[in-house]
């Protein structure tokens, strides 16, 4: 059974740092591709970032370069996003999951998503 187990979620005040996790079980992680894809309040998905199966390639969202950071240890079956300099427009339900797409610049058909994790809630704080 394919697993996506999120953590590390929290509120913290603009400006601020987080470290999100998570931890796969079920599938051969390191021949994945894997994202992040978050739901503000109100708000349909939106992709944040996708990193390939390897870590040799990223893909991040405008709104946020330069303040995220996908990265993958494939020997922990683990995928982060490391979060800086947070702003509260950055709220939302954090959502890990598998990408079995083909490569791409824009990755908002989230039906090449196939398996997703409960989320884990970050809140900017104001």
């Amino acid at each position: 059974e394919v697993q996506l187990v999120e953590s590390g979620g929290g509120t913290v005040q603009p400006g601020g740092s987080l470290t999100l996790s998570c931890v796969a079980s079920g599938f051969t992680f390191s021949s994945y591709d894997m994202g992040w894809v978050r739901q503000s309040p109100g708000k349909g998905l939106e992709w944040v970032s996708v990193i390939n199966a390897h870590g040799g390639a990223r893909y991040t969202k405008a709104p946020v370069v330069g303040r995220f950071t996908v990265s993958r240890d494939n020997a922990k079956n683990t995928l982060y996003l490391q979060m800086n300099n947070l702003k509260p427009e950055d709220t939302a339900l954090y959502y890990c999951a598998r990408y079995v797409g083909r490569p791409k610049t824009d990755y908002s058909d989230y039906s090449d998503f196939d398996y997703w994790g409960q989320g884990t809630q970050v809140t900017g704080s104001s």
